[in-house]
């Protein structure tokens, strides 16, 4: 039986620990100090910060792991599933513009997994060729922490553009979508409602799956677990989440085996069945471009590497749109 004191001196240690991690914030330092109790400290403290901070932070409070389970804490999942989606409802300006003409779409199905009714919601932004060409490719975008379907608006006319008509979806708990804190297997199942649903209104039409960021691992597992898709995309992603972990500064710490939300793409890549196109931009410093390279390198069908130059998390798919032309012509015969 461990004792108060003990708990108390483990306390007192990782709150030094923490002092040392340059990516804490100052607030989240006074809530760390106001804490009364480990428990106490787990608090919600993230909201609104970028997912390289999150991520970071997931590292940080990895190191609670073991006092927290002393003290009884048993949010330590609950935690994690905010830290590394950091679910949004808000607006962002050039999202709303890039927004304007968009058709709402809603999607509702019966969950699975808990039970309940979903409902979903997404926008549809058909492509100008959409009507003439019966043949004219349809695409489900997958976007990543943070940024709800009005904030990936302005990422997914840049697809359409490609020659997609594009059908952007929240996960629940982004926007209007059903309120429920979201999981890894939650988006995977709301990924594939979509999906369907995609399948059921143009079932004549080639389906596309994109995702970005941590996205792209949700598109990864929705197409090894789909026979129809057309082919796969995927942007600024990595093999799983204690890879992305280990990648920054304290990943050497041992904490990998503490994270619930794991998002293993590298094990889930190679039963893709369509071709895959891997993209990701040099300069990204939220997730190496190595990590992008061993998801490919992982895949064992028909695929594709585009390293683009000057490319960071978040405008890689603006800097690159002359890669992806000749890269879906190349891999995907698509003109």
């Amino acid at each position: 039986m461990v004792g108060p004191a003990t708990i108390k001196k483990k306390q007192i240690f990782i709150q030094h620990e923490f002092e040392k991690l340059e990516f804490l914030s100052p607030s989240a330092l006074r809530n760390l100090r106001s804490a009364r109790g480990l428990c106490a400290a787990d608090r919600s403290f993230l909201s609104g910060a970028w997912m390289i901070a999150a991520m970071k932070t997931l590292l940080a409070w990895m190191l609670l792991a073991s006092a927290a389970l002393l003290a009884g804490c048993a949010t330590l999942d609950e935690r994690q599933r905010q830290w590394i989606f950091q679910p949004s409802d808000r607006s962002w300006g050039r999202g709303e513009e890039a927004a304007r003409g968009m058709e709402d779409v809603w999607i509702n199905f019966r969950s699975a997994e808990t039970g309940q009714p979903v409902r979903l919601h997404g926008l549809w932004s058909p492509h100008e060729r959409f009507a003439a060409d019966a043949r004219a490719p349809v695409l489900l975008y997958l976007h990543g922490a943070r940024f709800n379907v009005l904030g990936s608006a302005l990422r997914a006319r840049r697809m359409q553009e490609l020659g997609f008509s594009v059908l952007v979806i929240d996960y629940r708990g982004f926007g209007k979508s059903s309120h429920t804190l979201p999981s890894e297997s939650l988006a995977y199942e709301d990924a594939r409602a979509a999906w369907d649903w995609l399948g059921r209104q143009h079932p004549e039409r080639p389906r596309f799956i994109f995702g970005h960021s941590l996205g792209g691992a949700i598109a990864i597992e929705l197409a090894a677990q789909v026979p129809d898709e057309a082919g796969t995309l995927v942007e600024g992603t990595f093999t799983s989440i204690p890879d992305v972990v280990a990648s920054y500064k304290w990943g050497w710490l041992p904490v990998g085996p503490l994270i619930t939300q794991r998002f293993d793409a590298v094990r889930r890549v190679p039963q893709i069945g369509s071709p895959l196109l891997v993209v990701h931009g040099s300069e990204d410093r939220t997730i190496q471009p190595e990590l992008g390279r061993s998801l490919f390198e992982a895949a064992t069908g028909p695929k594709r590497f585009e390293l683009v130059e000057g490319g960071s998390h978040h405008n890689t798919n603006a800097v690159g749109q002359p890669q992806y032309r000749l890269a879906l012509a190349e891999l995907f015969g698509l003109r």
